[in-house]
């Protein structure tokens, strides 16, 4: 078995803008990638750089739908030892909102997973948040929000 997790919220905005907010690198780098940004837009069959440090693998976009990602997970001693799969689902509301699931998924059992994977459930929540605000109300909420941030160093386990 393997260690997983699953956030959802509603963001008050069509599909399609919500989907390209998430596909769009200037726009992700506008309330989540914030230092460093993303190289490139998530196309499938691509790998993209966030932070200009972490290779994010696209294995599948569907427009206005699904993205689903892979990634290095760490092992004890903070080398890659694996990729966990993240899969985020766009669905659109009757009141013209979406409603945004994020999952990820592929931590080996253990205290190490546990823990990794409790770190990146904090990151993908804080990430929806963060894009909540910018699309409703054009706010940035990344911009200060870690003290690593505040250095200018993209935030990790290490350094929040």
């Amino acid at each position: 078995m393997s260690l997983g997790f699953r956030i959802s919220g509603r963001i008050g905005k069509p599909v399609a803008e919500v989907f390209d907010a998430v596909v769009n690198p200037t726009k992700l780098s506008g309330y989540f990638t914030t230092i460093g940004g993303a190289s490139a837009p998530l196309v499938a069959g691509t790998t993209v750089t966030w932070w200009k440090m972490v290779p994010v693998e696209v294995d599948e976009v569907t427009k206005d739908k699904r993205i689903v990602l892979r990634w290095d997970a760490t092992d004890a001693d903070g080398k890659p030892a694996y990729k966990t799969r993240i899969e985020m689902n766009f669905e659109p509301l009757e009141d013209g909102g979406t409603f945004v699931t994020i999952a990820e998924e592929g931590w080996r059992e253990g205290e190490v997973g546990l823990k990794k994977s409790y770190l990146n459930c904090e990151g993908w929540s804080q990430m929806l948040a963060c894009m909540k605000a910018y699309l409703e109300y054009g706010i940035n909420l990344r911009d200060g929000y870690y003290r690593s941030e505040l250095r200018g160093e993209p935030a990790n386990e290490t350094n929040i």
